[in-house]
């Protein structure tokens, strides 16, 4: 016996107003709507089916099929993402992430709007695509709050979204850091979108705790530095745990954070609380001997009706 499907078609009736505000890649229905079986993403015309239990091929095919019969969806993409998706992701991925469709038309590469800001996107690429939608309203914050001829820095950049979105508020500097010069090559094609220049001395290829070190030893300054990292890594300094080490990462970040600047923290680990978040970045501030306080708290956008897994704080430091 199947089990009866929510909706679809009643929930993204309740983010018609998104494309029609220039948004063209968001989430469609959030696991609060689904009974936390599944989620759904739209990015342009394709479809991207995030699985959060095991169903039967049937199942999931009959899934594919009602996500397809959307309006406006050319193609499905299924991502399978068991509580271990971190780990298996490497050993596992043709398997979590197909490369191909499975329903419709493929879309190797899709452009589409957050906000009216235009991003690749890669639908059947990883289990991630090219931007994380949850953090639409803190893209916005950097790009409403940027003051003109600042100086930003974007660590655990991914695809370069927190550093385009400066470089479109009047960032006058913007330097984007992570370990993959593939996603870093991503992100300059991300800016290139916007026809703003991407030189690659703005691409900073490598380890973030490195490049804060290296950063910190030259005197470089910030007035924002943006923290996004994973709540989970593998790495040459070792394993990375958000729950434990984001303090160390935040002592090393207030190194290059000019006074009077800010810091945007992040975190998606959903098993850390706020109260602990909190306490993680109070703790590095004390160990860098800065002091600092929260002064915007924000949150996933609204098509993640109840979401708690996004941390997201912009602290002012002295």
């Amino acid at each position: 016996m199947t089990s009866p499907l929510p909706d679809l078609s009643a929930l993204l009736a309740r983010r018609a107003h998104l494309p029609a505000e220039g948004t063209t890649v968001f989430r469609a229905a959030h696991t609060t709507e689904t009974g936390g079986v599944f989620a759904l993403d739209l990015a342009g015309d394709a479809a991207v089916l995030s699985l959060y239990a095991d169903l039967p091929p049937q199942e999931e095919a009959r899934l594919a099929a009602a996500c397809g019969a959307l309006p406006g969806v050319a193609g499905v993409y299924l991502k399978r993402r068991p509580v271990q998706a971190r780990h298996a992701a490497n050993v596992a991925r043709a398997r979590l992430s197909p490369p191909e469709p499975v329903w419709g038309e493929a879309r190797p590469e899709v452009v589409a709007l957050e906000q009216g800001v235009p991003f690749l996107l890669r639908p059947g690429a990883d289990l991630s695509i090219g931007l994380f939608p949850d953090a639409r309203p803190a893209r916005a914050w950097v790009r409403e709050q940027t003051p003109a001829g600042s100086r930003v820095l974007n660590t655990f950049a991914y695809t370069c979204g927190f550093g385009l979105n400066a470089a479109l508020g009047g960032a006058a500097v913007v330097k984007n850091v992570d370990l993959s010069r593939k996603v870093l090559a991503w992100g300059q094609a991300n800016y290139a979108l916007s026809g703003l220049p991407a030189p690659d001395h703005d691409f900073l290829y490598g380890d973030v705790f490195e490049w804060l070190k290296r950063l910190a030893k030259r005197g470089d300054l910030f007035d924002l530095v943006i923290l996004d990292p994973p709540s989970f890594a593998r790495g040459k300094s070792g394993v990375w745990r958000a729950e434990r080490d984001y303090g160390r990462l935040v002592a090393l970040a207030t190194a290059v954070t000019a006074p009077g600047g800010k810091l945007l923290t992040l975190s998606n680990h959903a098993g850390m609380t706020n109260t602990l978040f909190e306490r993680l970045i109070q703790a590095g501030l004390g160990e860098a001997g800065r002091r600092g306080r929260v002064a915007t708290r924000l949150n996933a956008g609204e098509d993640y009706p109840g979401a708690a897994h996004l941390k997201a704080q912009v602290w002012a430091l002295d």
